[in-house]
């Protein structure tokens, strides 16, 4: 049969659909192989971020020695950046014969085996209708890790954020059946996966359009107590939408929903949200915090937060690094504004120089790297149960897994103990990670 090679790039959701394709692949007899062995290389990849739409163009360069010597191999090119610039990538590139957007994942299998069967041609599957989409089924069974996997509970976006292509890349929101998802998970915990995470655009809006009124809160609990999943995080929250039942929810269900939320506040600014679309003042997200924090002790509370976003002032950004001190992130996945083509903001012709955005990203870097460090030095002396989960990838016999609040976690072990979940205390705290001892060997 044929060799496969599968590179993803960018989010959870471009590793869970590696995983199904992966999976859906190897049931019809493929092969996975490294890339110089294989028939077909698919290129899984992500368009939010011009970085990471580059990151693909580069990789597809380094193909054209082999195909000048073999006229192999063929590239699919897969995901949201297939959906934004496949065409252009397979007009440019020779052996870039299969095209296909994220919801039209179910197309893949049967449209490789076209490709290699007729290997003149170039097969392109691309989102037409934002609301169509074509899965592919069962869970995910070849995954990346044995014990942790991910599950999507609904594809798309409907909020159109100023900066943002997901909804024209993604398509629009719709969430998927909770029956299938409660069956995935089920399988996925029968198969020995120990911890998942839910995930979305949006999780928060799931159910918004269903008829019968259940919801993401309704999902959580059902997955706590019906699927047999030891671990069940999620992500990524919408300010707007986060409502009480879904703290209560997660205090109810605990330890089996974890205490971590990642819930991005983009600006510090009321002003710059408006001209964002979020939805939110800041006095708004200060109430979701509060009911998190006053609900959820402990919790691990992480943000996304944009500078240099079309607009914004010295006085707009200053805002943004007064949010931090006084929120006082875990976590905070920071980014220069980067335009996409299609978005409101690209269109705008008060951008922020280059130079003023990598300042003042750089800034918030620092801020954010000394409060993380104050926070995880705070629990030197902690004990926490962590799922060994994978080798640490900074030195031999050290293993990682992760708190309950979600924050990463380095001992001491040898890959024996992967997949147990063992006592931790805590001994030593960096910004990114913390370091410790297993007080007790126990599964």
């Amino acid at each position: 049969m044929y060799r496969y090679a599968l590179k993803v790039y960018g989010c959870q959701m471009n590793v869970y659909d590696g995983d199904k394709m992966k999976t859906a692949l190897k049931e019809r007899g493929w092969t996975e192989t490294g890339e110089e062995e294989a028939d077909v290389v698919i290129l899984n990849g992500c368009s939010i971020r011009d970085k990471a739409e580059q990151k693909v163009w580069s990789d597809l360069g380094r193909f054209a020695p082999r195909w000048e010597r073999e006229r192999k191999p063929f590239v699919a090119v897969t995901g949201c950046v297939a959906q934004n610039v496949g065409r252009k990538m397979a007009a440019r590139f020779p052996w870039v014969r299969f095209v296909s957007g994220p919801r039209h994942i179910g197309a893949v299998p049967d449209g490789l085996e076209k490709l290699m069967a007729s290997p003149g041609e170039t097969f392109q599957f691309l989102d037409d209708d934002p609301r169509a989409f074509i899965d592919l089924p069962g869970a995910p069974v070849e995954r990346v890790n044995p014990w942790k996997a991910f599950v999507t509970i609904a594809h798309g976006c409907d909020n159109f954020c100023s900066y943002c292509i997901v909804p024209y890349v993604r398509g629009r929101f719709v969430s998927r059946p909770p029956e299938d998802i409660l069956e995935e998970m089920r399988t996925l915990a029968a198969d020995g996966v120990l911890e998942i995470t839910l995930l979305g655009q949006n999780v928060n809006s799931y159910g918004s359009d269903f008829s019968d009124g259940y919801t993401f809160a309704n999902l959580l609990r059902d997955g706590a107590l019906k699927t047999g999943v030891r671990l069940l995080r999620f992500a990524t929250s919408h300010p707007r939408d986060f409502t009480p039942d879904i703290v209560d929810t997660m205090a109810e269900h605990s330890p089996v929903i974890c205490p971590s939320i990642n819930l991005p506040i983009q600006s510090g600014s009321d002003r710059i949200l408006s001209l964002m679309n979020r939805g939110y003042s800041v006095e708004r997200y200060r109430e979701t915090v509060s009911l998190i924090r006053s609900r959820l002790p402990g919790v691990g509370l992480t943000t996304d937060l944009i500078v240099g976003h079309p607009g914004e002032t010295e006085e707009d950004y200053r805002q943004s690094l007064k949010v931090l001190e006084e929120f006082r992130f875990d976590l905070v996945h920071s980014a220069a504004y980067s335009p996409r083509e299609g978005t409101a903001a690209a269109r705008r012709e008060d951008q922020v120089p280059r130079e003023e955005k990598m300042a003042r990203l750089n800034e918030v870097n620092r801020l954010q790297s000394g409060i993380a460090l104050e926070i995880n030095e705070s629990l030197v002396g902690s004990l926490f149960t962590v799922l060994l989960d994978d080798v640490a990838p900074r030195g031999e016999e050290l293993l990682q897994g992760r708190t309950p609040s979600d924050k990463v976690v380095l001992v001491e072990g040898g890959e024996d103990m992967l997949g147990r979940f063992v006592p931790v205390e805590i001994t030593r705290a960096d910004n990114w990670c913390l370091s410790g001892r297993i007080v007790e060997n126990r599964k």
